[in-house]
């Protein structure tokens, strides 16, 4: 047994009041404990699994219910460090006081390009990794060697409901996690570990009766409380989703080309949406006011090179250059232009199957 092992309770406890200051020291906002025993969460993946609710997310399906038993996955795991870290961007121009209205305004701008906030910047999975495995690199420094393994939204992990039972949060009725004092703009991360700590209480729910992200989810995905059938969602499609966007569903995406953000704008409890503390977050010139034209008239090397260390670049060219035609048809049915007729037609020939199948709907639309 290490040393790290045999710390009484008092010394245990001591040690997450230091895990926090190291962690905000690291641009987290908030760390929690988590316990390992998820077997009440089995029920409700297995039926969301069962009901193909996962979409062509395979791997989730692979996984099964290994996502419910951190000890399967992690053998000797007995608690989960859990941490939440803001994503929205440090107040500029592109993201004011108001910047929910702003968004807003953003969609409902037919030929502007819509980009998830979240990705606007550097990839978060690179982020969170590299400070929680400093994190972890700064408890090994005060209790010696324990076995440990850093997770961001990167294996079969559990993430709101770990983060709901470590006081992160609650479940919102659009399944992300939710905050009185921070609403749902935060990424959230996992250290598995073989210290038992104290775990964190849990807070209670706060939506009440609200229904704004059901009523407001342009594709009818949240199909009911803490229920969200994947294969409609926005996000899902223009992200995960790798062949022909549902044509049933096209018309709803607007001018959202990389994910949506609809549920979280029209929240409540995002008007205390608290703002990134770092920079990697700060949004990109090229994603932040561009057109679908502009964005169209990327080449694959100009793709690569604007989403370079960002998150966008894992769909890839065609995948960007799919949604992008649903936007263009969606803006041409809004306002018939000329010159959005003539980029696409110019593309179609060399377009891939799938991208020309989506060309020909957008030319359709105008």
């Amino acid at each position: 047994m290490t040393d790290a092992l045999k710390l009484d309770g008092e010394s245990l406890l001591a040690l997450v009041t230091q895990l926090r200051e190291w962690a905000m020291a690291l641009g987290f906002s908030q760390i929690g404990v988590a316990d390992v025993d998820l077997s009440s969460a089995e029920p409700g993946l297995l039926a969301w699994l069962n009901n193909g609710f996962h979409g062509d997310m395979v791997y989730m399906a692979r996984h099964g219910i290994k996502r419910a038993r951190p000890a399967e996955l992690v053998p000797g795991t007995v608690r989960v460090i859990t941490a939440r870290m803001d994503y929205l961007p440090r107040a500029t121009p592109d993201t004011p006081d108001d910047w929910q209205a702003v968004e807003w305004q953003h969609l409902h701008a037919p030929a502007e390009a819509s980009v998830s906030v979240y990705a606007r910047g550097r990839d978060y999975h690179k982020v969170l990794r590299s400070r929680l495995q400093k994190l972890a690199e700064r408890l090994a420094e005060a209790v010696g060697p324990f076995g440990h393994r850093v997770f961001t939204d990167s294996a079969p992990v559990l993430e709101v409901e770990l983060a709901s039972r470590s006081g992160i949060g609650w479940r919102g009725k659009h399944t992300l996690a939710l905050h009185r004092e921070a609403g749902s703009m935060f990424f959230l991360g996992e250290i598995y570990i073989d210290l038992p700590l104290p775990v964190s209480q849990p807070v209670s729910s706060h939506c009440g009766s609200c229904s704004a992200c059901i009523d407001v989810c342009p594709t009818q995905a949240i199909i009911g409380p803490y229920r969200v059938d994947a294969r409609r969602c926005i996000s899902y499609l223009t992200i995960e989703h790798d062949g022909p966007i549902p044509e049933e569903l096209r018309a709803a995406m607007g001018n959202r080309i990389y994910g949506c953000d609809d549920c979280q704008l029209v929240c409540p409890w995002n008007k205390y949406a608290q703002r990134s503390t770092l920079p990697d977050f700060d949004p990109r010139a090229p994603l932040t006011h561009a057109s679908l034209l502009q964005l169209w008239a990327w080449s694959e090397s100009d793709f690569l090179h604007h989403t370079e260390g960002g998150p966008i670049r894992r769909i890839g060219y065609e995948r960007w250059r799919r949604n992008l035609a649903v936007g263009l048809g969606n803006a041409l049915r809004a306002q018939p232009d000329a010159q959005m007729t003539a980029a696409l037609q110019s593309a179609r020939e060399n377009a891939s199957e799938l991208v020309r199948e989506h060309i020909d709907w957008a030319l359709a639309q105008g």
